[in-house]
């Protein structure tokens, strides 16, 4: 009778040990074999054999499993559920890799709790944000939470490392999210105050393109951008900034107003360039025959481009020897036109022109005997709102 019970005491032994081991339980184990795809373990304490696959061990599925562990290594292990097929050996399926998660979650949990920034590597990109890891642990930045401003491109962050606030660390939704705006804003301001303290209203800088929109291009100063408004880019009209700037590109800037308060300042390209007026003076000259268009008319003329931004005023008595009582009878906008230069004042931006000038004067012989008496004649023109200043217009007998 005892050596009946004596016999059954192995049995019951081991069904003993079996049922010591819960689903859940963190153990001590000692690896008994390495195979290609999965470490053979015997629980300590307990004759209970289990199974590691690689994917339980490590996240890195390319990982050779024999890089990782040898016969005879000691690992803390969790106990994740009982073996369900002939290919996984032993009693129970146990994973090392999740012992580390959820340290590393108490870790993280633990510098949430006191304010502390970590560091982690970009490893990848989805729709929605950032895939980073963390000291083994995957977290995700919201594309809200990537930057000051919002990001259109997130494969350039691909391979960079963050500094990080943590937002959220929920190990039973398997969720750690992250942000770098709160460290951007940061950064920001510091360079903000370091760039607005150097930087005067009339400094001209040289600087790089950083953004370009529809209503203008952003020039980084050092960590800080400054904006150019599409009216600031060139004296000529500009439809798109990307027309004529592009993302890199070095560009020499005139700093037009600083407003420190609300972290703006208002740059110019255009103010650093040779105005068109100044160039003119060189390339015209009262007498010169130049080409031109129509860019707009009026009743009492039309202003003809001769040259990028520079306008001149065809009156209307220079239009024709014959009477014209509206411009618009006879010129069109976009009509290119050969006139004749009267004056130039370069400090006053005027420039009269003529088309009649160009032609003779079939009532030559009929009004010679008036040239005398309308010598001095001249015009007085009326201002326009736009401001542009209008020439003097001499009297067309003089052009004889």
């Amino acid at each position: 009778m005892a050596e009946e019970l004596n016999s059954a005491n192995p049995m019951e032994q081991a069904l003993d040990n079996f049922n010591q081991v819960q689903i859940g339980d963190v153990v001590e184990a000692e690896v008994l074999s390495v195979d290609d795809n999965q470490l053979v373990v015997g629980i300590d304490n307990s004759g209970v054999e289990g199974v590691v696959p690689l994917k339980e061990l490590t996240s890195n599925y390319k990982a050779d499993i024999h890089d990782l562990a040898q016969v005879g290594d000691k690992l803390e292990l969790l106990v994740l559920r009982h073996s369900s097929s002939d290919k996984e050996d032993g009693n129970f399926v146990l994973s090392k890799r999740r012992i580390e998660n959820r340290k590393a979650y108490q870790k993280m949990a633990d510098r949430q709790a006191a304010d502390e920034h970590v560091t982690g590597k970009v490893t990848g990109t989805v729709k929605s944000g950032l895939l980073v890891d963390v000291e083994g642990l995957r977290g995700f930045i919201p594309a809200s939470m990537i930057s000051d401003h919002y990001v259109r491109d997130l494969k350039p962050f691909v391979g960079q490392e963050l500094e990080l606030k943590i937002i959220e660390v929920d190990p039973s939704k398997n969720r750690f999210v992250l942000s770098h705006k709160e460290i951007a804003l940061a950064e920001k301001a510091q360079k903000q105050a370091e760039v607005f303290a150097k930087l005067l209203p009339g400094d001209v800088v040289e600087a790089k393109v950083s953004r370009l929109t529809n209503f203008g291009a952003f020039i980084d100063l050092g960590g800080v951008d400054g904006l150019v408004h599409i009216s600031q880019i060139s004296y000529q009209h500009v439809d798109k900034p990307s027309d004529v700037l592009k993302v890199g590109q070095e560009v020499k800037v005139k700093v037009l107003d600083l407003d420190p308060e609300r972290g703006r300042i208002s740059l110019s390209i255009k103010a650093t360039q040779p105005g068109p007026w100044e160039d003119a003076a060189q390339r015209i000259s009262a007498g010169d025959e130049v080409d031109g268009v129509v860019k707009r008319l009026t009743d009492f003329g039309a202003f003809v481009e001769v040259l990028p931004a520079v306008e001149g005023l065809l009156h209307v008595s220079q239009i024709s020897w014959e009477r014209v009582n509206n411009p618009a009878d006879v010129l069109q906008v976009g009509q290119q036109l050969h006139l004749k230069v009267l004056n130039i004042d370069p400090e006053q931006k005027r420039l009269g022109l003529s088309l009649k000038a160009l032609t003779e004067d079939p009532h030559k012989n009929h009004h010679s005997h008036q040239n005398d008496s309308t010598k001095n004649d001249h015009y007085t023109l009326p201002k326009e709102e736009r401001g542009f200043s209008l020439g003097d217009m001499v009297d067309p007998d003089q052009l004889q």
